[in-house]
C-alpha cells in the first residue's frame, strides 16, 4: 500500500467550516484517534509506525512531509484548507505548522495506543 492523499470538501459558511475526517468504512476499522491542537512553528510527528496502518486529517497551513521508498514528498496544506493523508506501516511522516495561529490535526490509527509499548518509531523528517 502506498501513501494516499487528497483535499477533503467542506461546507462553510459565515461560521466557519465543516467536514468528515473519514468515512464510515475507514471509521470502523480504527482502534485508536486522538485530536491534535498544534503552535505556529511546531513539528509533530517525525516518526514511523510499525503496525498501524496512520490516518491523519490536517486543517492547514501546514507542511506535511513523508518518505516512501526513499523518495521525499512535501505537501503544502493550505490555509483553511482539509487534506487526508493515509500512512501505512513504516512511512515515516512529519507535520509542520506553517501558519501564525494553532492548527488542527485528527489522526487515527488501526492500532491501540500503548503507552508502555508504542507502536512509533522516532525518525527525523523535519529538524526544528
Amino acid at each position: 500500500m502506498s501513501v494516499t492523499y487528497h483535499e477533503i470538501d467542506t461546507i462553510s459558511d459565515s461560521r466557519g467550516f465543516v467536514f468528515e475526517p473519514v468515512g464510515l468504512d475507514e471509521l470502523l476499522r480504527q482502534k485508536n484517534v486522538h485530536v491534535v491542537m498544534t503552535q505556529p512553528g511546531v513539528i509533530r510527528a517525525n516518526h514511523f509506525h510499525k503496525e498501524g496502518r496512520e490516518t491523519i486529517v490536517v486543517i492547514g497551513p501546514a507542511l506535511v512531509r513523508f518518505r516512501e521508498n526513499d523518495v521525499v514528498t512535501d505537501v503544502d496544506v493550505p490555509e483553511n484548507r482539509v487534506y487526508r493523508f493515509v500512512f501505512p506501516p513504516n512511512v515515516p511522516h512529519a507535520i509542520k505548522n506553517t501558519g501564525h495561529g494553532p492548527n488542527v490535526l485528527v489522526a487515527f490509527n488501526t492500532v491501540e495506543h500503548d503507552r508502555d509499548n508504542p507502536d512509533t518509531v522516532q525518525e527525523i523528517l523535519i529538524d526544528g
